[in-house]
């Protein structure tokens, strides 16, 4: 037998324990991670005296903070990868949050917004945030999938008119006095275990489903995903309503948090989401994107924000560096993308 189909070569073999070793794409994000913090503790005892990670409050606020962000950033997320965008996200936060709270209030308060709909069972509220959200999703599914209106307009306009619902809803008042059961899902670290709950459950979806499959392959190339008979069209809705699902939970943890629901809740909560997508390595341009960067991004946001508050950096500052840091990431992924054509 020929000895050289039997016995690999020298640049074979390597080039097999190159991929054998090769870091999952999440490990140069999680360096990055690593790197802030540091960066943040050198600062801390410079600045401060004192340290910035070894305080496990501080930890725990960071994602109890993010915690609302992760749960929209992971439908965010998977609507990147089809190669969409969803700028509606911060808008259905402040209309489930209004709606939710509204079937969430105390017999005994007397402005119920609903006054023979009060101290309903826990169900009812939170159901009725989430509709909210899939109502939004699907308007922005359809509108993507049958008019041909791009997604940045469609998302735009759905986007304005929630934030107006959420306005004409609550006629510029707040929704408070809810009940105690309600409260209890923003209470404590709750809100982080739904949003670990929601990253674990699609990233198993994305990974492991025929769902998670046509999503990659529409992002990648939609007329190849066309021709090998995807019905592009009803999974962008379906995709579309899992984001406006997403985000009604949100909505509803929010309204939660703050024992009241109110119209000006969520601003700039679909950038927030989708800076930390960006930041977690998905690619605008479609095709590519994971759960896991997705939370590492979100924990990097996190860990900045805190940061900068931490070494007393002032506000409008911290949104420059935010804007900054997309535009970077945004650049980075098109060098990626680059490399990967080339």
């Amino acid at each position: 037998m020929n000895s050289t189909l039997s016995t690999p070569t020298a640049s074979s073999t390597a080039a097999i324990a190159q991929r054998r070793f090769k870091l999952p794409p999440e490990a140069s994000i999680f360096m990055v991670l690593v790197g802030i913090c540091l960066f943040f503790e050198a600062l801390g005892w410079y600045v401060n005296g004192q340290s910035f990670l070894l305080n496990w409050e501080r930890i725990q606020i960071i994602v109890l903070q993010m915690a609302v962000i992760g749960i929209i950033a992971v439908g965010v997320n998977i609507v990147i990868i089809t190669g969409g965008i969803d700028l509606s996200s911060g808008s259905v936060v402040a209309a489930a949050a209004v709606v939710s709270a509204s079937l969430a209030q105390v017999s005994d308060f007397p402005r119920a917004v609903f006054p023979q709909l009060t101290d309903l069972p826990i169900v009812w509220p939170v159901l009725a945030g989430t509709v909210v959200g899939v109502v939004v999703g699907l308007i922005n599914g359809a509108l993507i999938a049958y008019t041909a209106i791009p997604a940045f307009i469609a998302s735009l306009g759905t986007m304005v008119a929630a934030r107006g619902f959420a306005k004409w809803f609550t006629g510029g008042m707040p929704v408070s006095m809810l009940t105690d059961d309600f409260a209890a899902i923003g209470s404590g670290a709750t809100p982080v275990y739904i949003f670990l709950t929601v990253a674990l459950v699609f990233h198993i979806v994305l990974r492991y489903t025929r769902f998670g499959k046509f999503t990659y392959a529409i992002g990648a190339n939609r007329q190849a995903a066309v021709v090998s008979g995807i019905n592009v069209g009803k999974h962008l809705i379906w995709v579309y309503a899992i984001a406006g699902f997403l985000s009604g939970i949100a909505g509803t943890v929010t309204a939660a948090r703050a024992i009241s629901g109110q119209s000006g809740m969520g601003v700039m909560y679909e950038l927030d989401a989708i800076a930390a997508v960006v930041i977690g390595g998905t690619s605008l341009t479609g095709g590519l994107g994971r759960i896991t960067g997705t939370v590492i991004g979100v924990l990097i946001l996190g860990v900045m924000m805190s940061g900068f508050t931490f070494i007393r950096i002032d506000a409008y500052y911290q949104e420059m560096v935010k804007g900054a840091i997309i535009v970077v990431a945004v650049v980075a992924d098109q060098m990626r993308n680059r490399k990967r054509r080339g």
